[in-house]
């Protein structure tokens, strides 16, 4: 008889908590130490033998801490005769290392791949790939799940106007903004930037018509929040009556809540809860968090019955 066993990483503990409460499956938090040199240490106080296990952990900030403590985990699972072995992450770290930009780099998404696949895991579940060549870099099956529905839902609700314009940060976002604008029946704008560095872009012009709309920003994931802001002040600039800002993974490293506090061209950014927010970024009023467990869930859910997830795709 199939069984299934969650397994919480320390990365997000509120997400995997309301998946564990929603599939109505108890949590299994192993024991993971760290020791004085840094080293960690997993022990699963749980028989998994024969189990379906799902492993729930974002590599989100500290990266590698997170990153190694998966690894880990899903090497103690194996051991322990587990039957099948899915890595739920929902920020993928090293995303967007997806290419050699330059000679003589990394490829660090495929590493970090190879090191999954080759720890133990059976299938990975993620949400919003950067890049979504990435699947291409496993030999095990991959979904990456879309949080479209759940920011679609929100936009529809609390959002949509009559002059709601859908934006993307830059041309590589194009795709994701039209099928947004699609759901909606809006039009569609684009920021064209220029990148002068890493986590440093000018935003440089806006292509399309913006004066007097309201403007939905639409973006896989905010870092340093100085690409956001330069596309909100471009639109001010161009009429636009507001600007929201929609970003799956908020990854908010280095100054970006005091940006995005200070800014006064971005009305509110919406993000989902693939990350934790920090005291900091749940204390600046304009930051509205909403979950993604209700749609993880289901693809978990519909991974342990052999059932098709493609639904959740879009």
């Amino acid at each position: 008889m199939k069984r299934i066993v969650l397994v919480s990483g320390t990365s997000n503990p509120k997400l995997s908590n309301d998946i564990s409460n929603i599939l109505d499956v108890p949590l299994v938090d192993p024991q993971i130490v760290r020791f004085a040199n840094g080293e960690i240490f997993c022990e699963i106080e749980k028989n998994v033998r024969g189990a379906d296990v799902f492993i729930l952990q974002s590599t989100c900030p500290p990266v590698n801490d997170n990153l190694m403590e998966l690894l880990i985990m899903i090497d103690a699972l194996k051991r322990a005769s587990a039957a099948s072995i899915t890595a739920v992450i929902p920020h993928y770290g090293y995303s967007r290392q997806d290419r050699k930009a330059s000679p003589r780099t990394p490829i660090s998404a495929k590493l970090v791949s190879d090191l999954i696949t080759v720890a133990g895991a059976s299938r990975v579940i993620t949400m919003d790939l950067h890049a979504g060549q990435i699947q291409g870099f496993f030999n095990i099956p991959f979904d990456n799940i879309y949080a479209s529905p759940v920011l679609s839902t929100y936009i529809q609700q609390n959002l949509l106007t009559d002059n709601t314009v859908f934006v993307s940060p830059d041309a590589g976002g194009v795709d994701r903004v039209r099928h947004y604008a699609k759901k909606s029946k809006t039009e569609i704008a684009m920021i064209d930037k220029r990148r002068t560095g890493k986590n440093v872009a000018k935003a440089m012009n806006v292509v399309g018509d913006v004066y007097g709309k309201d403007c939905v920003i639409i973006d896989d994931m905010v870092d340093t929040a100085g690409t956001l802001i330069e596309a909100c002040q471009a639109l001010k600039d161009k009429g636009a009556k507001s600007v929201v800002a929609c970003a799956t993974h908020p990854v908010f490293s280095g100054p970006a809540i005091k940006r995005i506090r200070a800014s006064a061209a971005l009305d509110k950014m919406i993000v989902t809860n693939t990350i934790p927010l920090c005291e900091e970024a749940e204390s600046v009023d304009k930051i509205v968090c909403i979950s993604v467990a209700d749609i993880l869930s289901k693809a978990i859910h519909r991974t342990f019955n052999n059932d098709s997830v493609s639904s959740l795709f879009r």
